[in-house]
């Protein structure tokens, strides 16, 4: 296998990571002895990894053209951001603060691939 299609195979490799990560945290979330607050932030992050990893699993290989993959990976890489940055928050005390560009790249993400794809 060349360099350049192991490069290219990163992105879907890390969004199913993310769907399984999604996973476990949600069982986490759901097993765990956490506090509401607590539930609720490591849910949440289940939620959007899942999401987002089955999402880029599924799109990234029907990408047509740089435009559409970078979109998809400005999802990938805002739903990375947003989810550790909750977890960060729940599992060592560290501030949420990145968590809304996190969310604003999802929505960005969305928003160029809709266009795209509107135009295209």
């Amino acid at each position: 296998m060349s360099m350049q299609i192991a490069m290219h195979r990163i992105p879907s490799v890390v969004a199913a990571l993310m769907a399984a990560a999604g996973i476990a945290l949600s069982a986490y979330a759901a097993h765990a002895p956490l506090d509401a607050e607590g539930a609720r932030r490591v849910g949440n992050a289940a939620l959007f990894l899942l999401v987002q990893g089955v999402a880029g699993s599924v799109l990234l290989p029907q990408a047509s053209g740089s435009g559409e993959r970078g979109a998809i990976l400005l999802q990938i890489a805002g739903c990375l951001v947003f989810s550790i940055s909750l977890v960060a928050k729940q599992w060592l005390g560290w501030p949420s603060t990145l968590a809304p560009a996190g969310g604003m790249a999802m929505i960005a993400g969305w928003l160029w691939l809709a266009v795209r794809r509107m135009w295209s």
